[in-house]
């Protein structure tokens, strides 16, 4: 029997469940901890004597450090072997995440973020290939939908969660957490994974060095840019030029270097896989309006509608419920219905709840809140389940782990360029329309007079009522600005539907 044939007829000594339960805990773990930390930037400053942008750090640190290692989670899969690497990424994310919580000063916590980062950056991808080559492929939209369940949920409980631990406890109990998580993962990853046979024969031993420089300075350079761009004016600071052009250098440098050397830390002829070219745009655009939504939600809660922080966490975590729900029903679609027809059922479900947001007013309740995320959430099954399965399935087994870092890579940059943009786009679209506003506060109008007579009435001064006036349009300028964010992440949302015929089928 030919390699290729053994290959294909591999099959896990345990039962694919005990493996995906193994994989799914340490990656629930790595994904929660992303959004875990935002509610508790606030609290972390202060008690580290620092300001809060200072403490954003916190947050960017892990970013730059996960997106490098993303990438190079298959090279670094066959380095080791997955099971290994695996073992690794648990056990130094555990104690990353003991130093942070036993940071005493900012740069440590830092400094103990990056490690962080760096181990969890190959949880996610090692994860699908190893779900992805355990289960038989008429199973995978299964495995895909338990996964996707993990991914999607995390993100939605971890700001819950963070504020729930910081407000009682202490910020310090966020990281700490993790250490009994990755305790058990560990025990269960050692047990139940194993290498199929194609990854202990692709072990490699040369390390290009050359290129995994040239992806950490582009790829550092852009986190940044995306990260701090908003708060210097974009290209207005001379900064954010010469980051601009240091990424753009060193991504060239980083492409040719790959397609010319032998062992490549990072294997970009695996593009040449249409599904896998065409799944990795699409995930990257979606990405954009998925964390641009999330981005958006709680900020559009607690600033213009006065939410608290724990109840905003409560009117956008129903969004769970969609999600798994579709999770149900797309694992029972994949492989029955053309997934092409699952995949622009997701997009046209999630451009309805994204035009339904661009519905809100000043006045929305909590129930206007709770219905557009459930149908948001319910999106995602026809998503990201058809859509992994869907952009894997014409690899061979031996290249799935290289395809999913390069999956997951362009995720988190569409995430990083989708939260930039809405943030951008707040900010310039609230000053325009206040602008435009503006000019109507003037004696001629009917309605500036009226309510400054109904305001003198309520017993205010001249400049108290002005200042009143002033307060709602600002309300209502910003109102507008994120009720075109909405619209506009609904239409790019729509502007991924023709790229899906592209995918083979």
């Amino acid at each position: 029997m030919s390699s290729l044939t053994a290959d294909s007829e591999w099959q896990a000594s345990f039962n694919p469940w005990l493996i995906a339960a193994s994989v799914m805990l340490a990656t629930f773990m790595e994904v929660l901890d992303t959004s875990v930390a935002t509610v508790a930037l606030p609290h972390i400053a202060g008690n580290l004597s620092a300001t809060t942008d200072e403490a954003t750090w916190v947050l960017t640190s892990y970013l730059i450090s996960n997106a490098i290692v993303l990438p190079t989670s298959g090279w670094l899969g066959n380095f080791l072997g997955r099971k290994q690497y695996q073992l690794l990424s648990v056990l130094v994310f555990t104690l990353a995440s003991m130093w942070c919580g036993a940071a005493t000063s900012l740069g440590m916590l830092i400094a103990a973020r990056v490690l962080q980062g760096a181990a969890g950056g190959g949880l996610q991808p090692v994860s699908q290939a190893v779900l992805l080559e355990s289960f038989p492929r008429e199973r995978r939209g299964t495995a895909m939908a338990v996964y996707g369940m993990g991914i999607i949920v995390a993100p939605l409980v971890g700001p819950l969660l963070g504020g729930w631990i910081t407000d009682n406890y202490s910020w310090r109990w966020i990281f700490y957490i993790n250490v009994p998580v990755g305790l058990v993962a560990l025990l269960m990853i050692q047990t139940f994974v194993e290498d199929p046979p194609y990854a202990r024969r692709s072990r490699q031993g040369r390390i290009d060095f050359l290129g995994l420089g040239f992806l950490a300075v582009w790829l550092a350079a852009l986190q940044v840019i995306l990260d701090k761009g908003q708060e210097a004016d974009w290209f207005g600071a001379t900064w954010v030029r010469w980051f601009a052009v240091t990424s753009v250098v060193f991504l060239a440098a980083f492409i040719i270097r790959e397609l010319r050397t032998d062992d490549p830390i990072v294997d970009l002829r695996v593009l040449k896989d249409r599904n896998l070219a065409v799944g990795t745009f699409l995930i990257g655009l979606i990405g954009v309006v998925i964390y641009g939504t999330t981005a958006l939600l709680p900020l559009f809660l607690q600033d213009l509608l006065g939410f608290p922080a724990y109840q905003s966490g409560l009117a956008v975590s129903p969004r769970g419920i969609g999600a798994i729900a579709s999770m149900i029903i797309a694992a029972r679609l994949v492989g029955r219905v053309d997934g092409r027809i699952l995949i622009c059922t997701g997009i046209v479900i999630r451009a309805t709840s994204l035009f339904m947001l661009g519905g809100l007013n000043l006045s929305a309740g909590l129930g206007n809140i709770v219905w557009p995320n459930i149908v948001n959430g319910f999106a995602n099954g026809f998503l990201f389940v058809p859509l992994t399965t869907m952009t894997m399935e014409t690899l061979p087994k031996a290249l799935i782990s290289r395809g999913t870092g390069l999956y997951n890579l362009l995720r988190n940059i569409g995430a990083s360029f989708g939260i930039s943009m809405v943030a951008t786009m707040l900010a310039r679209g609230s000053q325009t329309h206040q602008a435009d506003m503006v000019g109507d506060l003037t004696p001629l109008s009917l309605i500036y007079e009226h309510t400054l007579r109904l305001l003198d009435h309520m017993g205010l001064t001249s400049a108290q009522a002005l200042g009143e006036i002033y307060h709602m349009l600002l309300q209502q300028a910003t109102l507008w600005a994120y009720v075109d964010d909405f619209r506009l992440l609904g239409v790019l949302t729509l502007a991924c539907l023709p790229f899906v015929f592209v995918f083979r089928h």
